[in-house]
């Protein structure tokens, strides 16, 4: 199945390193001109070393006017892959508000932050638009000691077919992709001890966890004309993992 997304800017955030970093490169395979936001200049320079025709820009997500501002600077945007976001993880007695901020301000904020913007510029132009957000299997599952995880996740998918249902007049299409655990640098370090390791792979019934090209073929799909008459969609890249 052949996709092009020849015309069309794609916005990815958090494209410095692993998922996001995949999705840009792969969308200027597919002829996208591409706009990759992250919060590390040199996480971005090393990108542009690797791929000169994608435009970078270091914006902090947390910063909701400067951030509002950067997205307007590099419109018009056609395609929008809210990627970025972190992990906190421990147990529930471990939370501080502090630790409830930055995992909310990047996951949940910045995503309803970055999207506002695009679509009322998709709006204004009234233009089509696609967007995807990158949630994850803990949106559904309950994981031990993933609490905020678990509930920014959550509301990424409930947040992400709101604005289906509301801008689906528009021909604007928004739909998640819910990985399992992902094999970037920071996925294999997490997930190195063999015993912690195993205790995933068990639940999965494919017996693997996911590679980036798994995440990246789904949200091209997801982007892409082909998926045209899906919004409001939680896909999940997960071998089985909600299945069971």
């Amino acid at each position: 199945m052949e996709i092009s997304f020849s015309g069309k800017t794609a916005l990815v955030t958090g494209a410095g390193s692993g998922i996001g970093k995949g999705i840009a490169k792969k969308l200027v395979e597919c002829g996208a001109s591409v706009v990759a936001l992250d919060v590390s200049q040199t996480s971005l320079d090393a990108l542009k070393s690797e791929n000169p025709m994608i435009k970078t820009v270091a914006v902090d997500l947390c910063d909701w006017e400067s951030t509002k501002h950067v997205v307007r600077s590099v419109s018009p945007v056609d395609l929008l892959v809210n990627n970025a976001g972190v992990g906190i993880i421990g147990p529930l007695e471990e939370v501080t508000e502090e630790k409830f901020y930055k995992i909310f301000d990047v996951n949940v904020k910045a995503v309803i932050n970055v999207t506002q913007t695009v679509i009322e510029d998709l709006v204004r132009r009234n233009s089509p638009g696609s967007i995807v957000n990158i949630s994850s299997q803990a949106s559904t599952a309950a994981l031990s000691n993933h609490s905020l995880y678990c509930a920014t996740k959550s509301a990424v998918d409930g947040f992400t077919r709101v604005v289906a249902l509301d801008y689906g007049k528009n021909n604007i299409r928004i739909n998640c992709v819910n990985p399992t655990v992902v094999m970037t640098d920071l996925g294999r370090l997490v997930w190195s001890d063999p015993k912690v390791k195993q205790h995933m792979l068990d639940k999965i019934p494919i017996k693997r966890f996911a590679e980036i090209d798994d995440v990246v073929d789904a949200v091209l799909f997801l982007l892409s004309d082909k998926a045209k008459m899906i919004t409001g969609s939680c896909l999940p890249v997960d071998g089985g993992f909600l299945a069971c």
